[in-house]
């Protein structure tokens, strides 16, 4: 209860805008199959909505109950819910270069905010890592976040607005990250502690790096194939593969909102497979198992989605953490 009486809202979570980041992910994936497959670009444009939508009202609910400055700058250096923030810009950033296609000036604008914006809280992220020391179990592989997810997502949003150099400068920042931050998340995860269960779902996350460096990669080339695509596409496949022998595990999980953290992992794979499968001379092979990457990811999100229906009906609003 607030002063008045009234009942107040649940604090919400960062993690809570993986929603957005989710769903403007399989937009994209239905966007390239429209473009390679011919698919209705009307489907992916109703998900460019939907993404939009959630965007803004997450960020009106989040300031709404964020409790002041002092609660947000607390939840900027959560050692756990922190990394999420950088999905405010990075779902911006996708938005601006998808509209950049009917308002090229809006677009643009978008597209260098979102990057300042992201480039300032990805710089001070890392000085927070150089200078403040954490419990090992506090990382995830959300801390890719803020480094590598937010440095490819603008290099790809700089491409489609034109500005090549600037692309390929995001490009290899983020591979940079990947390489140094992937390595501590890797010697974290095999030396422990183990990750509690609310967390599990963030080791999809270790495995869209090469999907998204993909995606960038496509955009900047102009879809040319090259030997840089054949590396990403199998450093993609081993980074996927070792979830096959988790499903177990994640489906054990209770399920919760952080779920989302696995949508656009699942959602860039199958964009960069869509692209990969009707390139490489398969023919009506290609275009049948593209099709089938479509489907998969699009009932592996919408299950995410119902589930999530589910948990607002139940009021399971997920609350962010205390400061």
């Amino acid at each position: 209860m607030d002063s008045n009486g009234r009942t107040a809202r649940p604090r919400l979570a960062l993690n809570t805008f993986g929603i957005a980041f989710g769903t403007a992910g399989i937009a994209g994936t239905w966007t390239a199959a429209g473009t390679e497959l011919h698919a209705p670009a009307v489907v992916g444009e109703v998900l460019w909505g939907i993404a939009a939508l959630v965007w803004v009202l997450t960020i009106v609910r989040y300031l709404v109950g964020a409790g002041g400055l002092g609660a947000v700058r607390a939840d900027l250096r959560h050692p756990v819910f922190g990394p999420f923030a950088a999905l405010v810009p990075a779902v911006g950033s996708l938005l601006s270069a998808h509209l950049a296609g009917w308002l090229p000036v809006v677009g643009a604008v978008g597209v260098w905010t979102t990057a300042a914006v992201s480039t300032a809280f990805g710089a001070w992220f890392v000085a927070s890592l150089l200078t403040e020391p954490r419990e090992p179990g506090t990382l995830h592989g959300g801390y890719l976040l803020p480094t590598v997810a937010a440095s490819l997502l603008t290099a790809q949003s700089f491409a489609v607005i034109g500005h090549r150099t600037l692309a390929l400068g995001f490009f290899a920042a983020g591979i940079l990250f990947w390489l140094l931050i992937g390595a501590v998340l890797l010697a974290r995860l095999t030396s422990g502690p183990a990750l509690p269960p609310p967390l599990f779902p963030t080791l999809a996350i270790l495995s869209a790096p090469p999907a998204v460096a993909g995606n960038a990669w496509w955009t900047i080339t102009g879809g040319t194939w090259s030997t840089v695509d054949t590396v990403l596409v199998g450093t993609m496949v081993a980074f996927l593969l070792p979830h096959v022998p988790l499903v177990r595990r994640y489906l054990r999980t209770g399920f919760a909102v952080g779920f989302w953290a696995m949508t656009f992992t699942v959602a860039a794979s199958a964009t960069y497979g869509v692209r990969v499968l009707t390139a490489t001379g398969l023919g009506a092979t290609g275009t049948v198992l593209a099709w089938v990457v479509v489907a998969v990811a699009t009932l592996f999100v919408g299950t995410i989605a119902v589930r999530s229906l589910g948990l607002l009906s139940a009021r399971r609003v997920p609350a962010r953490p205390a400061a």
